[in-house]
């Protein structure tokens, strides 16, 4: 059965063009996706996430339970402060990828991948020490405001000081009226926030952020604009990206594991193996030097012969480049190494690059 975000008829009154996306019936696009990315990139931009997960942990031990959990490490964190981190199995790949909010020591929330809510769930349950989680998915939507533009948008409907609520800092208070989680946080590498809040405010803090951003131009934006825009900064993708079969070494988020924290975390132990005995291959940003754009699937070839595929790419709308992103052998990982990427039969020359691909001052 396909599921629906209580924004679903706001999508469909607006015009947008609707796709599957694991079981959820989401707006892919509303104009084009080159003209909400643009949105993005210089103004602002409203995207429904209302089908992203939340998990949450409530009483004394919840700071030690998440912690044993995650990846990164919550207890160097203030309250109020968010991180990115890694839900990881034994061998060190990805359950998923998550951000987990501090509250206090006793109240802890973790956003989770919609593809991956219910394994998350039973995953955490069947491995949290002291505290049991609870699933609230069904209850919070979620509205990410992205864009220069996004501060002031915001700030124009609430009274709370946005001024003292710094990149991955969250603060509680009403946008328009609607008690909000207010999240510095967000995926287009633009500055912005997510705003979470209960399923029924949705629609009025949705409507509400169209009318206020109109002076800034602000635009809906679907899946597509989504994928572009994290594209060219070089976020990973849960399930093209990041899996259970590649570590969070090999994918390069090594900032987001902690192996000194206090008390360990599942995965640890292989990825102090793997640390001392060399990682095989790296997950790398790459621009085509020929004709074409690289896919999900694609080939990566060097001499000819297959040593890896693309997780991920775009025309970068921003870039005005074909990009991507791959696993190759570690000595192809290096900034200036060259492949081929297959597409349609042709090999395709790339090199590998400096990332993000779209650089912010």
């Amino acid at each position: 059965m396909t599921r629906r975000t209580p924004l679903n008829e706001a999508h469909r009154k607006l015009g947008a063009r609707m796709v599957d996306f694991v079981g959820w019936d989401m707006p892919v696009q509303y104009s084009s996706v080159i003209a909400e990315h643009e949105a993005v990139r210089n103004a602002v931009g409203l995207f429904d996430v209302s089908h992203m997960g939340e998990i949450e942990f409530n009483g004394p031990g919840a700071l030690e339970t998440v912690n044993r959990l995650i990846s990164n490490d919550l207890a160097r964190c203030q309250d109020g402060q968010a991180v990115y981190a890694g839900l990881l199995n034994d061998l060190g790949g990805f359950v998923d990828d998550v951000v987990a909010y501090r509250f206090s020591p006793e109240r802890i929330l973790i956003c989770v991948n919609s593809s991956n809510r219910e394994k998350d769930f039973a995953w955490m349950k069947a491995r949290a020490e002291g505290v049991t989680p609870v699933d609230r998915g069904d209850e919070y939507a979620q509205i990410a405001v992205q864009g220069p533009k996004a501060v002031g948008l915001v700030q124009r409907l609430t009274k709370a000081d946005l001024s003292q609520v710094g990149t991955y800092r969250f603060t509680e208070g009403e946008v328009a009226g609607v008690k909000s989680i207010i999240s510095r946080t967000g995926y287009t590498g633009e500055d912005g926030f997510e705003l979470y809040c209960a399923t029924g405010d949705a629609v009025k803090l949705w409507d509400a952020l169209l009318e206020a951003g109109q002076p800034d131009g602000v635009k809906p934006c679907g899946l597509g604009a989504r994928d572009s825009l994290r594209t060219e900064m070089k976020y990973a993708l849960y399930g093209n990206d990041i899996d259970d079969a590649h570590t969070a070494l090999e994918a390069g988020l090594g900032w987001i594991v902690k192996l000194d924290k206090a008390g360990g975390f599942i995965g640890k132990d292989a990825l102090v193996a793997q640390k001392a005995a060399g990682i095989p291959r790296k997950l790398v940003g790459f621009e085509l030097t020929g004709a074409g754009i690289p896919r999900h699937g694609y080939p990566i070839l060097k001499d000819g012969v297959r040593v890896g595929e693309v997780t991920s790419g775009t025309q970068g709308p921003s870039v005005k480049k074909p990009i991507g992103m791959g696993y190759v052998p570690t000595n192809l990982a290096t900034e200036g190494s060259t492949f081929d990427v297959e597409i349609r039969g042709r090999a395709v020359p790339a090199v590998v690059v400096k990332t993000p691909f779209l650089k912010k001052s």
